[in-house]
């Protein structure tokens, strides 16, 4: 399965809830993603398909291996961006939704790039 953009989201977002709460359920996700309940079981019915999601028996969701390293990625991507786009003066929430929209297009090379410099030049 090619992970689409809300894809990437859905996955980042169950991430995120996961490291601030003990379960996740769908409204979980819906409320995070401020998306409908309806769209979030369709997503994540392609997500579970696609194998990067389960739903236990109780509902919950937990990320597979693969689940767990495409959410990784993205989270990594955006904790990065929105750090440097605040460090350049734009406004914590204009950050975060700009370092949302950056961390999809980015390549891997140029995010590389990008954290190999911000690494470099903030650990002197």
């Amino acid at each position: 399965m090619n992970l689409l953009e809300s894809g990437e989201d859905y996955l980042e977002a169950i991430l995120m809830l996961s490291n601030k709460q003990k379960d996740v359920h769908a409204i979980d996700v819906a409320n995070e993603l401020n998306f409908s309940k309806p769209s979030v079981s369709i997503a994540l019915k392609k997500l579970k398909e696609g194998g990067y999601i389960d739903i236990d028996e109780h509902n919950h969701l937990h990320l597979t291996e693969s689940g767990l390293s495409v959410a990784s990625k993205i989270y990594e991507r955006h904790v990065l961006l929105t750090k440097i786009l605040e460090e350049l003066g734009v406004d914590k929430e204009t950050a975060q939704e700009d370092a949302c929209k950056l961390e999809h297009d980015l390549s891997i090379k140029s995010f590389e790039a990008i954290k190999n410099y911000y690494n470099k030049n903030h650990n002197k």
